[in-house]
């Protein structure tokens, strides 16, 4: 049997051109889709991405609504402020509050997110009756009785 050689290295040519191609526009397409500190993204806005580019968290664009028992209109005990985070859906079911760390971490880049300057509750346990909260004025982070209210902005990962 005689093998075309001309035939065989033009589909052998055109096999690496797609091949070619086809990790270009991967590469592209990746790149480009890199969430960025502040961007809007998964429901939210960006607040933090880590060293691979392609994970990170998400900050709800607005504080939670609503309050607890005897509380204004924003602020909840820590028990609420748990129970709103999870419950929020904008798109996506698996928001949280989140622990003292990724708290921070949007403390750090809080406007980015336009978050208020006031106190924000975290999902950090200090001891039974006391948790985590930060201070977006200051950045300090400080411990409070559970049934102090507080604002909550729900977080998510990506």
């Amino acid at each position: 049997m005689k093998r075309d050689t001309k035939v065989f290295f033009t589909r052998l040519w055109i096999i690496f051109l797609l091949t070619s191609l086809s990790a270009i526009t991967t590469t592209a397409l990746s790149s480009a889709a890199t969430p960025q500190i502040g961007e809007s993204y998964g429901g939210g806005v960006v607040f933090y991405v880590d060293g691979t580019g392609q994970h990170g968290l998400i900050a709800a664009k607005t504080d939670m609504p609503g309050h607890s028992f005897q509380k204004e209109e924003g602020f909840f005990n820590w028990y609420g402020a748990k129970d709103v985070a999870n419950a929020f859906v904008e798109g996506f079911s698996d928001w949280f509050l989140p622990n003292r760390e990724q708290l921070h971490t949007l403390y750090i880049n809080r406007s980015a997110a336009g978050m208020a300057t006031t106190v924000y509750w975290s999902s950090s346990d200090a001891e039974a009756e006391s948790a985590w909260a930060e201070n977006f004025a200051s950045g300090e982070q400080l411990v409070g009785n559970k049934t102090n209210g507080s604002r909550v902005r729900a977080v998510r990962l990506f």
